[in-house]
């Protein structure tokens, strides 16, 4: 379990040591980018839609998808629990049935579903940790998908799939695929964190590595924002 104060700890006590679980920055640097889907939506009109996924924790992941193109927004919140329970410090404790998660809304007509869906596996957590991500344990760091219409379920489902069929990662992904019954906004120190806290040993190890495999394998989808 990790609560906002052992987060910010984390690195305090390992910095200078053999980290305790250091697959996070391993993982995003030898990551390789993955086929593009063969069931997509088709591209639309501009406009906006919006996609929820979870990752682990949602600062990695907001981070990541601010700087796709054709992404407008991504807010860090949370997805699976109540209203009453979407606080960080409850949240935090593992039994609120919430996960982290970054709500992304982007226009259909320069980025599709199935391509947020490539890179969300491809760089923007391990899709095959169940229930953590690098130092971060419990049922809120799951991998998950928050689908908000049939649609969006038949394109993550075929995805999940087509990659397990091609044996894409050394295990079987552990990613759920589960309707979005509300995304819930962190608290507003959470929002754009990454790019706020650049310097803080949690980021500079477990979440700018996955910054730079987006801009190594997808250069053409990478945009600098601030």
């Amino acid at each position: 379990m990790r609560t906002s104060y052992l987060k910010a700890g984390f690195f305090a006590l390992a910095m200078g040591a053999v980290l305790l679980h250091p697959v996070t920055a391993a993982w995003a640097e030898a990551a390789q980018p993955l086929p593009a889907p063969k069931v997509d939506m088709a591209p639309a009109a501009a406009g906006s839609q919006s996609a929820v996924f979870a990752g682990g924790c949602f600062w990695g992941v907001e981070a990541v998808f601010r700087h796709v193109k054709g992404v407008k927004s991504a807010v860090s919140g949370y997805s699976g629990g109540s209203a009453a329970a979407a606080k960080y410090p409850l949240v935090s404790m593992g039994t609120t049935g919430h996960a982290e998660s970054v709500e992304v809304v982007f226009d259909p007509a320069q980025v599709t579903y199935g391509e947020l869906l490539r890179i969300f596996f491809s760089v923007a957590h391990d899709p095959t940790e169940l229930n953590r991500q690098g130092p971060d344990v419990g049922t809120q760091y799951r991998s998950a998908i928050f689908f908000a219409s049939d649609d969006q379920k038949r394109v993550a489902d075929a995805y999940i799939a087509e990659l397990n069929t091609a044996k894409a990662f050394p295990r079987p992904i552990v990613t759920e695929v589960t309707p979005l019954a509300k995304f819930y906004p962190a608290e507003s120190y959470h929002q754009n964190y990454l790019a706020l806290h650049p310097d803080q040993p949690y980021i500079v190890y477990n979440d700018l590595p996955k910054l730079a495999a987006l801009k190594r394998q997808f250069p053409q989808r990478y945009v600098d924002v601030k």
